[in-house]
């Protein structure tokens, strides 16, 4: 406990703790890892950019860096062993890699498709793999990056809703199924957040349309220095769920109303879009998502 000013600040359970944070090379992991650091967590920043993560690491007093796909799992078993080596075992693994694409669905790329939701999905249950055996020993907390396209799924963006709400899916279950190790798994939903992705999908004239139809509140963008400070409060409580804004917390209640809500708003939405631009696939978006292109084709995948 800290003293000064007149006013009693309580220290961050997470000072001297080692923290993973996955996808952390921008966007909300960037400011995932700047939020973490600034509450003297030890921190394993993992992705895809060597020389951005160590960018990031520069600016912060106890962080390293590690490269890997996370949909690699042999490459997330290694850095977990090297994570453990070199700064302990983790308390806190975030699984917050992801990608995104956008357009029809009949016309988007079958590969671009499977990769989002390997990146998202898989990647995130491989992370969760690698780094069980130290959140056992800590009695450490999982925290899985979803969406409010996990709640209610929207047209023009079926990879990267189908991937979410897997991945919520997915923490939903490994939950339960390591609540008596003392494991604590949260999830994360999120709505609009100033990213490279979000940037880039508003450049593509359909999805930036489908946005600005939505509700006020739906269509307002985060920064991600906010979302960062909501998301890190909730791993110091250990949080079950945590919704940024708070307001998806109603749309939680009420999902089961979303859908045939989308599909009306769609069903009279699409076709006059449809008269003003053409229904294009976006490819991977953002700067991340290039940033994943490159790493395929270097790694002789694509």
């Amino acid at each position: 406990m800290r003293v000064g000013s007149g006013l009693v600040k309580r220290e961050s359970p997470l000072r001297g703790r080692t923290v993973v944070v996955t996808g952390a090379a921008r966007g909300v992991g960037a400011a995932l890892a700047r939020e973490l650091g600034r509450r003297g967590a030890r921190l394993a920043l993992v992705g895809h950019e060597r020389p951005v993560l160590e960018a990031r690491a520069a600016e912060l007093d106890i962080a390293a860096v590690w490269e890997v796909d996370v949909t690699d799992p042999a490459g997330l078993e290694s850095v977990a062993r090297e994570v453990r080596a070199s700064l302990g075992p983790p308390s806190v693994v975030i699984a917050n890699a992801g990608i995104a694409e956008g357009g029809p669905f009949s016309s988007s790329d079958p590969d671009s498709w499977r990769r989002v939701v390997e990146v998202n999905l898989v990647g995130s249950a491989n992370t969760g793999r690698a780094f069980l055996p130290d959140l056992r020993k800590t009695a450490g907390y999982f925290l899985q990056i979803a969406s409010l396209a996990s709640i209610g799924a929207a047209p023009m963006m079926s990879a990267y809703c189908a991937s979410k709400a897997g991945a919520e899916a997915f923490a939903h279950s490994l939950r339960a199924e390591v609540a008596h190790e003392r494991i604590a798994v949260g999830i994360a939903y999120l709505n609009w957040t100033d990213t490279d992705m979000i940037r880039d999908a508003d450049e593509h004239a359909v999805l930036r349309e489908l946005r600005a139809h939505m509700p006020a509140p739906a269509r307002r963008v985060y920064g991600a220095d906010e979302v960062a400070r909501r998301l890190v409060r909730a791993v110091e409580r250990r949080r079950t769920a945590v919704y940024v804004p708070g307001w998806l917390r109603a749309a939680q209640v009420g999902r089961a109303a979303l859908p045939p809500v989308v599909m009306r708003l769609s069903r009279r939405e699409l076709p006059r879009l449809a008269g003003r631009h053409p229904f294009l696939a976006t490819g991977l978006l953002g700067a991340g998502g290039d940033a994943d292109h490159r790493s395929k084709i270097g790694n002789g995948s694509a």
